[in-house]
């Protein structure tokens, strides 16, 4: 029997290394106010700096087994801070979103936001300054790029790049366009959402008066083809126009290259130059897969090892966004994320990931793996699993199961549960990314500043060393890295002590060998016989006796005779080798 053959085989294994992701929202990760005033104001909660991410700070992120640092909300975007004395104009309360605004209703896509410099006037200095920084620790730098929608008021000082900004020779007088930045409704004003309360029922923002001018109105972010949008959609973003029109079933005007495609491409290469060596890139399916396929490749010619990470949620384009589109990875939210969550919680079976890597195979390298991140609700959080240790075999999964890579979010691995309504986020399991706050579990690693930990208490200094030996672990192996994977649940399933919450899988390469077992149970001990199909073992050249030697989880050391007798404590995660 040939393992090229068996339906439990996959080999994807063409990198010799293992991408490991930190998010962090700038605003919020060297932030050390704790008042957390709700609708508190920049001088109230604080917020984090450029500067404060300093040499301490990153030797610490890379000693713990970290590759990739995704600095997120680095992007100039509309706020209620005011800034109008370094020549950033005002934004009006309208068509913001809490006091801080999100990230993701970029203001000007040229400059980096003023609340992170210690100097604004020096706030792209100080983010050059990062980079340079961050690649001196041996670290990669990612940032947003949010391709779909800009934030309303967009008034990008284009400095120093002779760009015209979004809309500047745009025909106002059409709906579409296939040269126009923007979808626009002629003789129709924009009406702000009735109700809004941007700061709550107590506190009035700048210029709130719910009569925000914009006339023609634009379509609004989440394809809202109407000039009144509701208070539930993404009414403080306008979305950008690609050649699609949308309204007359979707007609796609590609030649000439739309106007925007040219904008967007002229944007990233701005970042490239300037050191970033990837880009998260913002819901992509909302953007022509066309338009990726031409712009990655462009960029690549000069930037070959430039990075692209794409947002999607729709697993049925994840092939065509990959080998058409030319992304590099794919979030795996929908699939592994979505599963794992189901299965720590009570509600899933491990015998469903089979399926997954199944449907995902030939692009399982290509899939990034996650547990958090700022659109999720936090582990600790009551409306997830409440305790984060409940989380390890999960994190060992999404670290070991394939070669792609693995990502986690600032104040993971110290169980940061993500408590209280910080004014425009409300208590749901997610830190705000909307408002300035203090996140406190994290906090205590950060510590003042000296970014040691000294203020974890030992359940939190055992957590974040559970991870960070995982992600060493994850990229210590050839045969985690860049090998083949076998899937060993199919054939222990129904056996006698095994369960539904027991997850096993061989991976190996050039020599090196791997058994990888995780019990998801959080209070049941599982006791069972393991054993391999003969034409594996014939497969991998191994004797029907050989050791197993503990190399994460256990030390002991195990003699395997045609079958081996397991235990597997409740939430373990052991890895053997043979």
């Amino acid at each position: 029997m040939s393992l090229q053959l068996d339906q439990h085989f996959l080999f994807e294994g063409d990198q010799d290394h293992k991408l490991v992701i930190y998010q962090l929202l700038v605003r919020l990760f060297s932030n050390t106010k704790s008042e957390n005033k709700p609708w508190g104001t920049i001088a109230e909660n604080g917020c984090g700096k450029f500067n404060d991410i300093n040499d301490q700070a990153l030797k610490a992120l890379k000693d713990f087994g970290l590759t990739h640092l995704w600095y997120t909300g680095v992007i100039e975007h509309a706020t209620m801070t005011d800034y109008t004395a370094y020549g950033i104009a005002a934004d009006d309360a309208d068509i913001v979103k809490g006091r801080a605004g999100s990230p993701y209703a970029v203001k000007d896509y040229y400059d980096v936001d003023p609340d992170l410099a210690v100097e604004p006037s020096q706030r792209m200095q100080e983010f050059e300054a990062l980079v340079q920084r961050t690649h001196a620790h041996d670290l990669k730098v990612l940032i947003d790029f949010v391709p779909n929608h800009v934030a309303r008021n967009y008034s990008s000082k284009q400095k120093d790049t002779g760009a015209k900004m979004f809309g500047f020779d745009d025909d106002t007088k059409v709906h579409f366009h296939p040269q126009n930045n923007y979808y626009y409704f002629p003789g129709q004003a924009f009406q702000v959402p009735s109700g809004i309360q941007p700061l709550g029922p107590d506190l009035v923002g700048p210029y709130q008066d719910e009569s925000y001018f914009e006339e023609p109105a634009k379509a609004t972010g989440n394809d809202v083809f109407r000039p009144n949008p509701s208070v539930n959609d993404w009414y403080e973003t306008v979305k950008l126009n690609y050649g699609v029109d949308y309204q007359n079933g979707g007609q796609q005007h590609f030649d000439p290259i739309p106007d925007t495609w040219l904008k967007m491409l002229a944007i990233l290469r701005f970042w490239a130059e300037k050191g970033v060596d990837g880009f998260r890139c913002d819901m992509v399916h909302m953007v022509p897969v066309e338009f990726w396929h031409w712009c990655i490749p462009s960029l690549k010619v000069d930037f070959p090892e430039l990075l692209f990470i794409g947002e999607i949620y729709d697993q049925n384009q994840y092939r065509e966004y990959i080998q058409f589109g030319h992304f590099d990875y794919l979030y795996d939210k929908v699939q592994l994320y979505d599963t794992l969550k189901k299965i720590m919680t009570e509600d899933g079976s491990t015998h469903w990931l089979t399926g997954i890597w199944q449907h995902l195979r030939g692009i399982n390298k290509h899939m990034l793996r996650f547990l958090e991140n700022h659109d999720e609700q936090r582990i600790a959080s009551r409306f997830f699993a409440g305790d984060p240790h409940l989380a390890r075999p999960a994190m060992f999964v999404s670290a070991t199961w394939h070669t792609g890579p693995v990502m986690i979010y600032s104040g993971q691995e110290f169980g940061e549960p993500a408590l209280g309504e910080a004014g425009f986020s409300k208590d749901d399991g997610r830190t705000t990314i909307f408002d300035y706050w203090g996140v406190r579990e994290h906090q205590k690693w950060v510590n003042d500043g000296a970014y040691d930990g000294g203020q974890l208490d030992e359940s939190q200094r055992s957590l974040r060393e559970f991870y960070q030996k995982l992600l060493h672990f994850s990229r210590q192996y050839s045969a985690i890295t860049q090998g083949y994977f076998y899937d060993l649940n199919p054939h222990l399933e129904g056996k006698s002590g095994y369960t539904d919450k027991v997850l096993s899988y061989l991976r190996w390469y050039n020599g090196e060998h791997l058994l990888l077992l995780n019990n998801f149970s959080a209070s049941q001990e599982v006791l069972f016989e393991l054993s391999f199909p003969g034409a594996l073992l014939l497969g991998l050249d191994l004797e029907p006796s050989f050791s197993l030697k503990g190399v994460f989880g256990t030390e002991e050391t195990l003699h395997f005779a045609d079958k081996v007798s397991m235990k597997l404590p409740p939430l373990s995660t052991i890895a053997y080798r043979f």
